[in-house]
């Protein structure tokens, strides 16, 4: 067979494929080297050899990868097939949907329906529908048990979907909710990093771990040399069916990382400068690659938070190779010492295991460099992820801010909220007041006032660095008798259990919690807008004060109207900062030079009092210890009591509930069967593909929007509002206003989405201006509506109606119903 060898490692024989026998292998990028093996792995396939057409294919595109540079200037199309595909719930649903509604499609076809089923492994984690609801213990309830219980409520049917799949399909499984965060449990346990499968001779074959998930932070994984992406639903599915994903050859930007962060420094400050460095030089549909001396600085955890953001520095994955440390990380994380030795002997072999004195540097398309020893303590905002600020420069930004929402006169989703002017926001009470004034949110909320302040997302909370380095501020402060300020909702979500095993190993959530950061679930939280609702009182100042107010996060997202409607102003920091910016209560302060607080005795404490020595860090860090990963992982895709008390039909086919609101059929197959008859006329077969290729005439503009707009404004995501389409929607179908749930959650009712599609709060449709939000003129009528309805009534008419929009329009992940809602509207 073409380039297959034997290795032998303890004692056992494995087939691979050599790609050190390949010319000018050393020169390849290590993304592209994997590219090259899939598709060798391919051309060793049975069914690949039995079919010449795709032999010849495959070989073409191989001769391609071995000569990328030139390929991928000309936009040279290959097939990659991804060796398992990665979900969440939000965006797994409607791929699962899908399934079973193919398989009521081929049995009513005659077919045998069990065949239509996943032929790669797909995971799916449920940590999208947990909300921060409750944020401190009350009525005997923790945080965290309050908010699981409301989470079942609202959402045991998709569950009971969901593990309906769990036990109708082969080779899908499904973590349950209360786990972890995706990424995370996929750098944890889920990452083979190496795949050992028999071939049909009953051989051990060795292939590197390849996937695409459902959700554009795939690439965290990225840092074990896993290479991966976020796709959108229909490739998903085609990965799932064992179809190989079309992509284009993309140019490879090596980024040469050298000397070492400064003592303060965080992973957090790192990706939060990549990321405004890459957005710079422009890496938009490009893999990006990391090496150099530096990498060895560098841990696991490190390398996650970079490759994490890969989406918000727009490159298509962030790739680190695999050394020593992934070898250790693997270890930690109690993964078999026998696959490990497996890995290194397997990457060594293939000239992939990377040594920074000894490994030849790649050909890159392009090459930057970023020296660690510049990186500067930072957040991210106020509305984009590439928007760095430096730590001190922040007060200044703010004010800047509140200027130009006062000069274009910026209102919020219900056109209600018109900021003061700057003046006033000036004249806010001084922080180190603060414990000599009532406080009451009245008095104390204004311009700039942070009111969430959450510990989320698997970007930082994989990290156990900045997790214990927020811990040990939380127990710095907790003993000068400091916490958040009671404006302040703050909550603490990490992304597996390991994290509160830790944490509690190491004394510090009883720190965190002392200073106000309880426990409110493991899963995405405040990033995704599952912040919940804002303390009564806090949201009625806001509006009667007119004010806008922050959100401190470290997560990675924070567009507009994404984090919460009644928040404008949303910041991006490592949970150090986290704690720091609630126990202050406000960016409008120097954090570095102003005291944070006054503790018990009415003295000033200061940042640098706050923040722990690295002797500190690393003293913290001994407390991790591979048992507690064994630990939490024994009974991973074991559901807690609720779980297992969702009662499932046991059918190969699944049972569609007519009056479900988050469950429906879809319509496709129904069409499918009508473009079928179609077909079989062929002068209307002709008819339709010529009117499909005439340009659109005497259209409407339905949406006339201007720079940034992102697939986040595009795509339904957070609340669903009471007066919206959707909400007018699930209210006719008696669902009532407290049982909305998220448009995510609904992802599996193409009604509730359609009508979600341009609802984002904060879009700005110039034919109507001054009003935010997804609403549109009708020119049938010359009416203000919104703009569902009013592709309802375009469509009526068989109007075509399009969008104008200026630069970096449908950038952002949430690529499927950016597209699926688009369409449904017209």
């Amino acid at each position: 067979m073409l380039y297959q060898n034997t290795l032998s490692v303890l004692g056992k024989d494995y087939l691979f494929y050599n790609l050190q026998q390949i010319p000018s292998h050393q020169s390849l990028p290590f993304s592209m080297k994997i590219l090259l093996e899939n598709h060798l792995h391919r051309l060793g396939d049975s069914e690949i050899q039995a079919a010449p057409a795709q032999q010849a294919i495959i070989k073409k595109d191989i001769e391609a990868l071995i000569q990328w540079q030139n390929y991928a200037r000309k936009n040279y199309e290959i097939s990659y097939q991804p060796a398992r595909v990665l979900m969440q719930d939000f965006t797994g649903v409607p791929a699962i949907v899908d399934l079973a509604a193919m398989r009521d499609a081929v049995q009513a076809r005659g077919g045998d329906l069990r065949k239509v089923r996943p032929l790669q492994p797909v995971e799916l984690v449920i940590d999208h529908s947990v909300q921060v609801d409750h944020y401190l213990p009350e009525q005997g309830y923790t945080a965290l048990s309050a908010n699981e219980r409301k989470e079942y409520q609202r959402n045991q049917e998709r569950y009971a979907f969901l593990k309906w799949g769990q036990q109708s399909l082969s080779n899908f499984q499904v973590v349950p909710p209360g786990k972890g965060i995706v990424h995370q449990i996929n750098l944890e346990y889920l990452a083979r990093v190496l795949f050992v499968n028999l071939n049909e001779k009953n051989q051990s074959i060795l292939y590197p771990d390849t996937l695409v998930g459902t959700d554009s932070h795939t690439t965290m994984v990225n840092a074990l040399g896993i290479l991966g992406w976020g796709v959108g639903g229909i490739e998903a599915e085609a990965a799932m069916l064992g179809q190989p994903i079309s992509m284009v050859i993309p140019e490879v930007i090596g980024v040469r990382l050298t000397g070492e962060m400064k003592a303060g420094v965080t992973a957090t400050d790192l990706v939060l400068t990549i990321t405004q460095m890459l957005r710079k030089f422009g890496v938009v549909g490009k893999f990006v690659e990391f090496f150099g001396t530096a990498l060895a600085q560098l841990s696991i955890a490190d390398r996650a938070t970079v490759a994490n953001m890969a989406p918000e520095y727009g490159a298509t994955c962030g790739l680190f190779p695999i050394d020593q440390k992934t070898l250790d990380y693997l270890a930690l994380t109690g993964r078999e010492a026998e696959h490990i030795a497996l890995i290194k002997a397997y990457y060594q072999a293939q000239g992939m295991f990377y040594l920074p004195e000894e490994t030849p540097e790649a050909s890159y398309s392009s090459v930057l460099e970023l020296d660690l020893s510049c990186i500067e303590s930072s957040l991210a905002g106020p509305k984009r992820p590439q928007d760095r600020i430096r730590l001190q420069d922040v007060q200044q930004s703010l004010h800047q801010t509140l200027a130009e929402q006062q000069k274009t006169g910026q209102s919020d989703q219900d056109n209600m909220i018109a900021l003061r002017v700057l003046s006033e926001s000036e004249q806010a009470a001084d922080p180190s007041q603060h414990d000599e004034q009532k406080n009451t949110p009245e008095h104390e909320l204004n311009h700039g006032s942070i009111v969430i302040a959450a510990i989320t997302s698997c970007t930082n909370t994989s990290n156990p660095s900045v997790m214990l380095t927020a811990g040990l501020i939380a127990q710095k402060a907790s003993a000068r008798g400091l916490k958040a300020k009671p404006w302040v909702k703050t909550s603490l979500a990490p992304g597996s259990k390991v994290v509160t095993s830790y944490l509690t190993a190491a004394g510090l959530l009883s720190a965190l919690e002392a200073t106000g950061f309880y426990l409110v679930g493991y899963g995405c939280t405040t990033c995704i807008g599952n912040s919940g609702p804002l303390p009564k009182a806090v949201s009625q100042t806001i509006t009667a004060k007119k004010l806008s107010v922050a959100a401190v996060l470290s997560g990675n997202r924070n567009f507009e109207g994404r984090i919460h409607p009644e928040v404008q102003l949303n910041y991006l920091a490592s949970p150090p900062l986290v704690v720091m910016y609630a126990l202050a209560g406000t960016i409008d302060i120097d954090l570095q030079h102003q005291p944070i607080a006054y503790d018990t005795q009415n003295q000033p404490v200061y940042f640098q009092e706050l923040w722990p020595s690295q002797q500190e860090i690393e003293t913290a860090l001994q407390m991790i210890q591979p048992e507690q990963f064994q630990q939490v992982y024994k009974n991973i895709f074991k559901g807690d009591k609720a779980w297992e008390q969702l009662q499932v039909e046991s059918s190969p086919q699944f049972s569609w509930d007519q009056k479900s609101t988050y469950i429906r059929k879809p319509t496709f197959f129904e069409q499918s069967v009508q473009n079928e008859q179609l077909a079989q006329n062929k002068q209307s077969a002709q008819t339709v593909i010529q009117l499909e290729q005439f340009a659109v005439r005497q259209a409407r503009v339905i949406a006339y929007l201007g720079d940034s707009v992102t697939t986040d404004h595009i795509s339904p995501a957070g609340a669903i509002r009471q007066d919206s389409p959707a909400g007018i929607y699930l209210q006719q179908q008696g669902v009532a206003y407290q049982d909305f749930n998220s448009y995510g959650s609904r992802r599996g009712n193409h009604e509730v989405m359609v009508r979600g599609t341009f609802a984002n709060i904060r879009l700005q449709n110039k034919l109507v201006p001054g009003v935010a939000g997804g609403y549109t003129r009708c020119f049938m009528n010359q009416q203000q509506m919104a703009i569902y309805d009013a592709s309802m009534l375009y469509q009526q008419k068989n109007i075509p109606v399009i969008v104008l929009a200026g630069k970096e329009y449908g950038s952002g992940s949430s690529r499927d119903w950016a597209a699926k809602g688009t369409r449904l509207l017209g």
